[in-house]
C-alpha cells in the first residue's frame, strides 16, 4: 500500500510517542485487574460449554455459573483457574464437566489451593487451556491452507458486507449469494442489545432483533457455509463478528475456535456508545486482543461511530487520536500491523464545500499514518436523508475515496441508510455500486497524488497537528479523564460508572489466568 502524503516524520514520531504513554497507565490498569468475562473465557478455552438447564431461571451457561459460584465461595481475586482445577487435581471432581454438574447440583466445595496442590492445580489449568489455545492455532492454519489454495480477493480494497436476519438459518444463503455477487468479507450483524448480555447465547438462533445473536453454534454454521463457497468461487471469503460489549473475551475465544477471520473489536466503543464501564472495557479489550492476535484476526476499530454524534470535520483530530491509541492498545496485546483494520468514515456534511476534498485529505492522512495496516472505510450514515436517489450517488463518491486512497477494507453503503433494513435488492444495488467504481478506476490511486502545500495536504496536516495537541492533552490528565469529560465522540464516561463495573476485579497476588500467560509466553 502506498501513502502519496509526505507528513513531517518528527510529528509523526511525536504523536506516536505520546500514544504510548497516554496508553501506559490503562494497560498497567488492565494487567492488574481481571473481570468475570475474562475468567469465563478462561473456562471456554479449556472447553466448558453448554448450559445449565434447571437453575429455574432459564438455560444460563455452564461457564457463568461456575464463575458466580467461584466468587460467592472464594472469590476471583486469585482467578477460577486455581480452584477449578484444584477440584479436578485433588480428585474431588473427575474433569471440567464435572465442576459444573456439582455446581449446578449446588455440591461443589472449592478452595483456593496452596503448597504444592497449588502447583499441580496450575499444571492442570495449563495444559487444558493449553489444548484450548492448541485448537486456536489449529484453525489458524487452516485459514492459512484455504488461503493458499483458493487465493486471496483479486483486488483492494475488500468489499465488506453485513448480513443479519435475525435467523440464522436464513443468514446463510443471504451470506452465500452476497459472496457470489462479489462481497470478499461478510459480517453477521449482532442482535439489538447483546452487548448489554453478560453472558453468551448457546446454539443456533433463530429469533434476533436486527441482527443475530453471536453464539458458537452459529460462527460455526455461518463458517461452514462460506467455506462451501470458498471452493465453488475460487477465493477465500471472510467471516466477521464483534467482540464487544460486556462479553468480549468470551466471543473472542469463540472466534478463535470457530476460524472466523475479522473481529470488530474497539478500545472505546463498548464504553462511548454502551456505557460500559471504562475499566471492564480496557481489561476485557486487552485480553480479546491477545486472543486475535494468536488466531490470526483482523481487528476492526470503530472510529466511525465518534462521527455519527460529533462533527466530522471539527472533531477529525479525534478519530486521529483514536487510531493511535487503537495501533498501540493493540500492538503490546501482540497485534501485527496486518492485522489492524483502524476504523475511519465518510461522514462530512455533503451540503460543506470542498466535502469530498475534505474527505480525501483525512482519507489519505489515515493511510500515510498506517500505511501497512488494511484501513476500514465506513460509508456515509449520518447524512444519509432517505433520498435513495442521493444516497446512491454518495456512496459512489463514498467508493471512489475508498480506491483514490488505497483503503483496506470496504463497508458498502446502502442507498435506504435511514429507511429500512436493506432488501436484497437494495444489497444487489449496492454491490453494483462498489464494483462499477472499482472496476472504473482501476489503478487510478497511481496517478492521484496531491501536490505538495495544497489543500489536501495542508488539511491532512492539520488535522495532525490538532491530533497531537490532544494526545498532549490525554498524556498529562490521563486518559480515563478525557474520556470522562466527553473528548471522544462528545460523550462523557466516568471510570467509576457504567455497566459491568461490578464485574470487576483486582488481582491478588498470585493471580492466575493460564490463558494470558500462555500467550504471552511466561508458561
Amino acid at each position: 500500500m502506498s501513502a502519496r502524503l509526505t507528513l513531517d516524520p518528527g510529528l509523526v514520531a511525536r504523536a506516536r510517542e505520546l500514544a504510548e504513554l497516554a496508553a501506559q497507565p490503562v494497560i498497567d490498569l488492565a494487567t492488574r485487574h481481571t473481570t468475570v468475562s475474562v475468567e469465563r473465557a478462561v473456562l471456554r478455552l479449556a472447553g466448558l460449554e453448554g448450559t445449565d438447564p434447571v437453575t429455574g431461571e432459564g438455560e444460563i451457561p455452564w461457564v457463568n455459573r461456575v464463575v458466580d459460584v467461584v466468587r460467592e465461595q472464594v472469590g476471583l481475586e486469585h482467578g477460577v483457574a486455581l480452584p477449578v482445577w484444584h477440584a479436578i487435581a485433588s480428585g474431588a471432581a473427575s474433569s471440567l464437566q464435572d465442576v459444573a454438574e456439582q455446581v449446578g447440583a449446588g455440591t461443589a466445595r472449592l478452595a483456593v489451593p496452596t503448597g504444592g496442590d497449588e502447583e499441580r492445580a496450575r499444571e492442570a489449568a495449563l495444559a487444558a487451556v493449553g489444548a484450548g489455545l492448541g485448537r486456536v492455532d489449529a484453525a489458524r492454519r487452516r485459514r492459512e491452507e484455504l488461503v493458499a489454495t483458493h487465493g486471496d480477493p483479486p483486488r483492494r480494497p475488500w468489499i465488506y458486507l453485513i448480513v443479519a436476519t435475525g435467523d440464522i438459518y436464513e443468514d446463510i444463503p443471504q451470506a452465500q449469494a452476497a459472496a457470489r455477487a462479489g462481497a470478499d468479507v461478510i459480517a453477521v450483524i449482532r442482535s439489538t442489545g447483546q452487548s448489554l448480555l453478560d453472558y453468551v447465547p448457546e446454539g443456533a438462533t433463530r429469533t434476533g432483533y436486527a441482527g443475530t445473536y453471536a453464539t458458537q453454534e452459529n460462527f460455526r454454521l455461518m463458517r461452514a457455509a462460506l467455506d462451501d463457497v470458498c471452493a465453488e468461487l475460487g477465493r477465500y471469503v471472510r467471516l466477521t463478528n464483534y467482540a464487544s460489549g460486556l462479553c468480549m473475551p468470551e466471543i473472542a475465544a469463540l472466534a478463535g475456535l470457530e476460524r472466523l477471520d475479522m473481529m470488530l473489536n474497539d478500545a472505546m466503543y463498548g464504553i462511548l456508545f454502551r456505557d460500559i464501564n471504562p475499566i471492564r472495557t480496557f481489561v476485557d479489550q486487552r485480553f480479546s486482543r491477545m486472543v486475535h492476535a494468536r488466531a490470526g484476526i483482523i481487528i476492526n476499530t470503530g472510529e466511525d461511530n465518534y462521527l455519527t454524534t460529533a462533527d466530522a470535520v471539527d472533531e477529525a483530530h479525534t478519530v486521529t487520536v483514536s487510531q493511535l491509541l487503537n495501533e498501540r492498545f493493540a500492538r503490546e496485546a501482540g497485534l501485527e500491523d496486518w492485522q489492524l483494520g483502524l476504523g475511519h468514515a465518510f461522514e462530512i456534511n455533503p451540503a460543506i464545500h470542498d466535502s469530498f476534498r475534505l474527505e480525501l485529505a483525512h482519507a489519505m492522512l489515515a493511510r500515510a499514518l498506517f500505511p501497512h495496516a488494511p484501513l476500514k472505510w465506513m460509508p456515509p450514515t449520518k447524512h444519509m436523508t432517505g433520498d435513495v436517489f442521493g444516497g446512491y450517488l454518495l456512496d459512489g463518491f463514498f467508493n471512489l475515496a475508498g480506491a483514490l486512497t488505497d483503503q483496506g477494507i470496504l463497508l458498502v453503503g446502502m442507498m435506504t441508510e435511514a429507511v429500512v433494513t436493506p432488501w436484497l435488492s437494495d444489497r444487489d444495488l449496492a454491490l453494483r455500486n462498489v464494483r462499477y467504481v472499482l472496476d472504473a478506476a482501476g489503478g487510478l490511486s497511481e496517478d492521484f497524488a496531491p501536490p505538495p502545500g495544497g489543500f489536501i495536504d495542508r488539511r491532512a496536516h492539520t488535522v495532525l497537528g490538532e491530533a497531537v495537541e490532544l494526545l498532549e492533552k490525554i498524556t498529562a490528565d490521563g486518559l480515563l479523564p478525557a474520556i470522562a469529560q466527553g473528548t471522544f465522540g462528545i460523550t462523557k464516561r466516568p471510570a467509576d460508572r457504567g455497566k459491568g463495573l461490578d464485574g470487576v476485579v483486582v488481582k491478588a497476588p498470585g493471580h492466575l489466568d493460564p490463558a494470558t500467560e500462555l500467550m504471552e509466553g511466561r508458561a
